[in-house]
């Protein structure tokens, strides 16, 4: 998530109560989980196991609960509790409004897009020219959608992202603070359901298309030219490269890297990065000839047991 206009590190602590270690000249440009983080981004750990990943990320600005020493170029904001501090400024520069009334902020709709009947279209959109949305489709917020986009009946773009903190008293949950990007000549069937990021981006890549009843989690960046097919669902901020081919019910797990031209047949579940230009089968998936060898010895299996 970037911020409209940056802010001073001094003006960030003062907000959030905390003590600057380090460069205290420096400007905070957006603010992004340490997966994501590009230089001028704030980030946090809260975990000190993780202190040093979050310092030697990209981010400029680290929220911390304890002090640290400051690796050149960068500062620290030490607080109570980064969590909050953390959340709350996503909340205070990208705050939830809700879809009522008549009056909507900031939608950008191009003369030639269509929308149809019973869509849902929330503040902060953005819809390219000859889209097409189908009726009682929903379109969140902070959502972009490019040229040339169909989104079929009941698809719903730009939901919460399932992320939460787990508290002494429950899950709190994150202020999904991110987006849906939907490049151009993207296709998405009836029923799909994509998350927006945490705090960063959701994106579906130009020429992909979705079929009917696919989930996309949060931070998900799927490539060019990739065909998800019927019941796909795909974990948060899995990255999946250009040519993809996931066949109906695969599931992927999050944190994972599908690289480019992979096939994944049908039914399969993919728990670990896969290689580019291989065709993958199985739970878990693995490369198919050596799935298939296994499934062969398996067959022999009943066999060897009654010659014993």
């Amino acid at each position: 998530m970037k911020f409209l206009n940056p802010i001073s590190v001094s003006v960030l602590a003062e907000k959030i109560g905390a003590e600057i270690i380090g460069d205290d000249s420096i400007i905070a440009t957006g603010i992004n989980e340490i997966h994501k983080v590009e230089p001028g981004d704030i980030t946090f750990s809260d975990v000190e196991k993780y202190f040093e990943k979050a310092l030697q990320s990209k981010a400029t600005i680290i929220l911390l609960p304890n002090a640290s020493v400051c690796p050149p170029g960068k500062a620290i904001l030490v607080c109570k509790d980064p969590f909050e501090a953390y959340n709350n400024l996503i909340k205070e520069y990208r705050p939830f409004e809700p879809n009522v009334g008549d009056s909507k902020k900031n939608q950008i709709i191009h003369p030639t897009a269509i929308i149809e009947t019973g869509v849902v279209l929330s503040n902060n959109i953005k819809i390219g020219a000859n889209s097409y949305i189908q009726a009682n489709a929903f379109i969140g917020e902070y959502t972009e959608i490019g040229e040339n986009v169909i989104v079929q009946s009941g698809a719903i773009i730009g939901t919460d992202a399932f992320y939460f903190k787990k508290k002494s008293d429950g899950y709190q949950p994150w202020r999904s603070g991110g987006r849906v990007i939907l490049e151009d000549n993207v296709q998405i069937g009836a029923g799909c359901t994509i998350n927006k990021g945490v705090s960063g981006d959701t994106i579906i890549g130009y020429g992909t298309k979705l079929d009917c009843q696919v989930h996309i989690g949060h931070g998900v960046v799927v490539g060019k030219h990739c065909l998800l097919t019927a019941q796909v669902g795909v974990g948060g901020k899995t990255i999946i490269g250009d040519n993809v081919i996931l066949f109906g019910q695969v599931g992927v797990a999050q944190n994972l890297t599908i690289c480019d031209n992979v096939v994944v047949l049908a039914k399969s579940g993919v728990s670990k990065n896969l290689e580019k230009d291989k065709t993958y089968f199985g739970i878990p998936a693995e490369e198919i000839k050596e799935k298939y060898r296994e499934l062969a010895a398996l067959r022999q299996l009943p066999e060897l047991l009654r010659k014993k």
